[in-house]
């Protein structure tokens, strides 16, 4: 077939091109859903504390994960820098996932526990005062900004609609659980628990 008259015929090349596009699902996606890697928790794994789940959204809602990707890839040059390669079962609780796909900071994927609390704070802070090369901002206000408890506990509930495994009690305490806490103290709890499960793996 004359591949002009595909170009030149959009009644044709619609139906064509949505056909391919189906076809590129149907290989690469549905596959997937079928695959117990992809559905499975890895041995350890919990769903975020009522403070790592605060913490986390302060990190979507700051833009950290435009710099910073949490997804190592299987590759050595990235495992000897970061250690052990993500895998899929990591994020199953993970909504929205943040892989991300820029790096202008250094993944986060195996960051909990890799500094001290006092660290993170330190460089969140101030990221030159620790790292003077540093092209990251500063967030001064993570530290006198306190965590809105009253929409924790929605947030678990709405988790848990989507299979993450929040019980009653974690919801009914959650509010209490970060009541008065600063985000600074979300946003480290949230940091120092990346890659924990998987890290020595």
């Amino acid at each position: 077939m004359n591949h002009e008259i595909i170009e030149k015929n959009l009644g044709l090349m619609i139906p064509l091109i949505v056909v391919a596009i189906s076809f590129g699902f149907l290989v690469e996606a549905v596959p997937l859903f079928f695959h117990k890697d992809m559905q499975t928790p890895i041995e350890g794994l919990k769903p975020h504390t009522a403070l790592e789940l605060e913490g986390r959204d302060i990190y979507i809602r700051e833009g950290c994960h435009t710099c910073h990707t949490q997804m190592i890839r299987p590759f050595r040059a990235e495992t000897e820098r970061y250690g052990h390669y993500s895998v899929a079962g990591e994020h199953v609780y993970e909504h929205p996932f943040l892989w991300g796909s820029k790096r202008t900071g250094p993944d986060l994927a195996r960051v909990g526990g890799r500094y001290s609390d006092d660290w993170q704070r330190a460089h969140l802070y101030n990221p030159r005062n620790v790292v003077p090369e540093s092209k990251m901002p500063s967030y001064p206000w993570l530290f006198t900004a306190i965590v809105d408890h009253k929409g924790t506990a929605a947030k678990m509930e709405a988790l848990r609609t989507v299979g993450v495994p929040y019980t009653d009690e974690d919801i009914a305490g959650a509010a209490e659980a970060v009541k008065g806490k600063t985000e600074i103290e979300a946003m480290v709890a949230y940091l120092q628990q990346l890659g924990t499960v998987l890290k020595n793996k």
